[in-house]
């Protein structure tokens, strides 16, 4: 009985194999094996060089079919390259129209500036005295002087880490703890990329750039401060400011400061204030006016430039 169920299961195990008993049994197909005994014999016919050729033609031809459908499948659609340029075209003219006006503005408020000096100077010198020491600090006019240069480069992104990490490139937090390093060690005057720093600047990243206002910068970053460069290179480096910097280098980032006789810092032209009030204002006045418009002024002083940081040093923190 055991012998007779074990064969019984034999079979069956051999019949739900036939497939793989037949590749086993001969391997090789019966046609090939036909054309290869008469190729043995001497009997399959010669190949000639005229068929040699026609193969090559063949294989050339399908060949050029592949790589033309690859090339036609890869190929944008007509309208979504119409669609594109459109847009490059609008992103050119926008970008023409906001320098345009930038030009406009900058040149209105020299002007503004030039008939308020005027005015002071004449009517009130010791209030015109007042007047523009407070534009040195509120960044409004240009200035000159020695100071340092930082100059903070991209790294070289590893070739093992993700696609998203971006612990090689300068962020928007490097830079915002290096302003306020550099306003606590005595600067006067800070500017990035030639952006002056004020007390309504915001500085922020949009992708793999940053935004000081809505001015987008991109590597490398030069930050300039006009000061006494020997005591503020020396504060910089007792303040958590110049530790960051130094912990840059673990990054691939590379820092570059050095002192500087002269600097040229930009002015920012006049600031409106939209969501600033007069301390002590009269109740009555601000009750029939209405509400200011809100905005996101970010920084609230030239000492104080807020924002994120690397999340490495937030779980530090």
């Amino acid at each position: 009985m055991n012998r007779r169920h074990a064969q019984a299961t034999s079979r069956a195990a051999d019949a739900s194999m036939t497939l793989i008993n037949e590749v086993y049994r001969r391997p090789l197909d019966p046609g090939y094996q036909e054309a290869a005994a008469r190729r043995a014999d001497g009997l399959a016919p010669r190949r000639t060089a005229r068929g040699a050729v026609a193969l090559l033609v063949l294989a050339v031809a399908l060949g050029g079919f592949a790589a033309t459908a690859a090339v036609a499948l890869r190929r944008p659609a007509p309208e979504a390259l119409q669609a594109r340029t459109l847009l490059e075209n609008e992103i050119r003219e926008r970008t023409a129209t906001a320098d345009e006006l930038r030009r406009g503005n900058a040149a209105l408020s020299a002007e503004i500036a030039r008939l308020q000096q005027r005015a002071a100077s004449t009517d009130d010198p010791e209030l015109f005295a007042q007047l523009q020491r407070d534009a040195v600090a509120a960044g409004v006019v240009p200035v000159t002087g020695p100071g340092v240069r930082v100059v903070l480069t991209d790294g070289v992104p590893d070739a093992n880490a993700a696609a998203d990490d971006a612990s090689s490139y300068v962020l928007d937090v490097d830079l915002q703890v290096l302003v306020n390093g550099l306003w606590a060690a005595g600067a006067e005057a800070v500017a990035v990329n030639g952006e002056r720093i004020t007390s309504t600047t915001a500085i922020r990243s949009a992708g793999a750039a940053v935004l000081v206002d809505s001015t987008a910068l991109s590597s490398p970053y030069t930050v300039e401060a006009i000061g006494d460069a020997v005591a503020m290179q020396t504060a910089l480096a007792r303040t958590s400011a110049g530790q960051h910097l130094a912990s840059l280098s673990q990054y691939g980032i590379d820092v570059a400061m050095s002192s500087q006789r002269t600097l040229d810092l930009p002015g920012r032209g006049q600031i409106a204030l939209r969501s600033a009030r007069v301390a002590g204002a009269d109740e009555t006045t601000d009750d029939a006016d209405p509400a200011p418009e809100e905005h996101d002024v970010l920084g609230s002083s030239p000492r104080d430039v807020a924002g994120s940081s690397r999340p490495d040093q937030e779980e530090a923190r």
